[in-house]
């Protein structure tokens, strides 16, 4: 009886159609995991709160209630938004809330699983699965609120409302991909959290989420190259039927994700098992 030879060669590891094809298996055959990680987060998030779900929106009620009011006064003067201002800044402050989301999740994710990384061997990218599981969970709480604010002011049902939720999901592939690359850099230096968080606080001034894009000037310029612009208006834009300014640039931007969101993918599961063993060393 003839046994069985098998020869093992050295082959390249950072071959990267074979590290992304290795990387979408393990995504697929994590969803489980991903489930009950997603239903742990969830519960463990709202168990011990009063307020619980609601917390969802909060921040984005708070931050539209705030320009609502220094309009309203007179405090601050903008420009005509072509519709009642409290749904203008209302749907920006949530479409910018699930963004920023998206930016952080990867990060938090991560954080919040090292200890079981350390300990345990499962495909990573369950993680990025768990966290987009929970920002859709996050964005369908968002989207029924913004749909109140919408029908209470008068706006009324658009055919394009229904291009919404995959508007949503441009902005999920943004938000992941950008977190993506930052994941590794914020387990190595906790400084890139901070400045994560600083930097979105201004990067939404320069992009408009509470107040239209200038006819002239500077920040019409700059407002109109941010990629943010595209993603903003063009999500609003299908809540309350507006024109679609904008809409070709969206398309260029989140069909520049999806290469980049492969790429994104290969250097997280490159990087974070060297980021874990040389943290635990």
């Amino acid at each position: 009886m003839s046994l069985e030879t098998k020869i093992y060669q050295k082959e390249n590891n950072l071959n990267f159609f074979k590290l992304l094809k290795a990387s979408l298996n393990d995504m697929y055959r994590s969803r489980f995991l991903a489930r009950q990680l997603t239903v742990r987060d969830i519960s463990a998030q709202y168990r011990q709160s009063y307020l619980g779900i609601i917390w969802a929106f909060i921040m984005p009620l708070t931050t539209a209630i705030v320009w609502i009011f220094l309009n309203g006064t007179g405090t601050v003067k903008l420009s005509d938004t072509g519709v009642p201002y409290p749904v203008y800044a209302f749907s920006g402050t949530l479409v910018w809330s699930i963004i920023v989301g998206a930016i952080n999740a990867p990060l938090n994710g991560t954080k919040s699983a090292k200890g079981i990384i350390s300990k345990i061997n499962f495909p990573k990218e369950a993680l990025i699965v768990s966290s987009i599981y929970k920002l859709l969970f996050d964005s369908s709480i968002k989207i029924i609120i913004l749909l109140f604010f919408v029908f209470v002011y008068g706006v009324g049902f658009h055919a394009s409302m229904l291009l919404f939720p995959f508007a949503i999901l441009g902005l999920i592939l943004f938000g992941v991909t950008l977190g993506m690359f930052m994941a590794p850099l914020g387990l190595l230096y906790h400084d890139i959290s901070k400045l994560l968080t600083m930097g979105l606080g201004l990067v939404m001034y320069i992009t408009p989420v509470v107040y239209a894009v200038p006819k002239t000037g500077l920040m019409k310029t700059v407002m109109e190259w941010n990629p943010l612009t595209a993603l903003i208006l063009t999500s609003r834009d299908f809540v309350v039927g507006g024109s679609l300014d904008y809409v070709a640039y969206y398309i260029w931007v989140v069909l520049a994700c999806i290469p980049l969101c492969f790429l994104a993918l290969v250097f997280y599961r490159i990087s974070i098992p060297i980021i874990v063993e040389r943290s635990n060393a």
